[in-house]
């Protein structure tokens, strides 16, 4: 595998933590989508809320909600010290908990303590993460397993950033032919093998050439949250060309709702996750009703997980705090298990 400049990107790890907390990298111009569904009330939801289920399975696995931590850091001490608090706050609740891209623990093998974090969530669902251009920069089928060994995950999703990377001063820009050596890995993989965007979405072009090559698992990641375009913005110079044309990208991408609408049918045998801007369990609520089988949450949790006096126990009221809002919202609905919220007729358009 080719190697990096590892303190170059080190430094730019951390300078993406610090820029998503910092600076406004809000998608301008473009939303979740999920402001344009509501839930028709039903005032007598014939339940006890005490009974409202939440428990589901993933990868196998029963969790105690159909909730993720989405990918987000790894590979500096800071983000390992983020990395542990989601780690026990997601084994507390029960939440899966996505990891953030792993290359950099390919590279440099001490820097692998930052995405080993079984100890601190021996029973949930842990899925590791690398970025696919990857495969087209030195990174093998061997590497791909070995993230899985690390990490001891359950899962590996790679994630695609196209213009992320375009943005990047450090991109990495080929994207050609990656299909083919991503139906590779999905050959070789004992895990389930997943696909997620970073914030553009996917949209059912892309997640028919998926399922044909047997991806197991799509998170739709879609617009409305992070703008990555804008993170790099802020770490580009002023001077180049790629600073200017980055703003030029606030309002791109196809939204969250969006997504789900168009990837839910036909997906009998793949996984599909809600990802994208979500920022609380009505969120939630509406991504599972619109067809995830899990919605994710990412950025939102970033400022509990540094928070300096108790980051865990910040981000266990948090989780928790979201699962009470998709129970109320279920109570609102007169559901009382989770499996019966998927395309649920009362998320109607706004």
């Amino acid at each position: 595998m080719n190697n990096l400049n590892n303190d170059v990107t080190q430094k730019r790890k951390d300078e993406h933590i610090s820029i998503c907390l910092e600076k406004p990298v809000q998608g301008e111009g473009i939303t979740t989508g999920l402001e344009k569904w509501r839930f028709k009330h039903l005032s007598l939801p014939e339940m006890d809320f005490a009974a409202i289920d939440l428990t589901s399975t993933m990868f196998g696995k029963q969790i105690k909600a159909p909730l993720f931590i989405s990918s987000m850091t790894g590979g500096t001490e800071r983000a390992y010290r983020i990395n542990q608090a989601l780690a026990a706050a997601a084994e507390v609740r029960g939440w899966a908990l996505a990891l953030g891209s792993m290359k950099v623990a390919l590279n440099q093998s001490d820097l692998a303590y930052s995405f080993q974090l079984r100890k601190y969530a021996p029973t949930i669902p842990i899925i590791a993460n690398l970025g696919l251009v990857s495969l087209n920069y030195g990174l093998t089928e061997e590497h791909c397993l070995l993230a899985v060994e690390l990490a001891e995950a359950d899962a590996l999703v790679f994630h695609l950033n196209s213009l992320q990377e375009v943005f990047q001063p450090e991109g990495d820009t080929n994207f050609s032919g990656l299909l083919q050596k991503l139906e590779s890995v999905v050959k070789r993989s004992s895990v389930p093998i997943g696909v997620k965007d970073v914030g553009w979405g996917i949209d059912a072009e892309v997640r028919d050439r998926l399922l044909q090559i047997g991806i197991q698992f799509i998170d739709v990641a879609g617009a409305g949250g992070t703008s990555w375009s804008q993170v790099e913005h802020y770490r580009t110079p002023p001077s180049t060309i790629q600073y200017y044309a980055s703003s030029s990208f606030l309002d791109w991408g196809n939204s969250t709702a969006d997504c789900l609408l168009e990837l839910r049918d036909g997906m009998e045998h793949c996984a599909l996750f809600g990802s994208g801007g979500l920022n609380n369990g009505v969120d939630a609520a509406k991504v599972i009703a619109l067809g995830a089988d899990a919605a994710g949450f990412g950025r939102t949790l970033l400022a509990h997980a540094v928070d300096s006096s108790a980051p865990q126990q910040t981000i266990v009221e948090r989780l928790a705090t979201i699962e009470y809002e998709l129970k109320a919202a279920m109570f609102g609905i007169g559901v009382q298990h989770i499996d019966k919220l998927k395309h649920h007729s009362r998320l109607v358009p706004s």
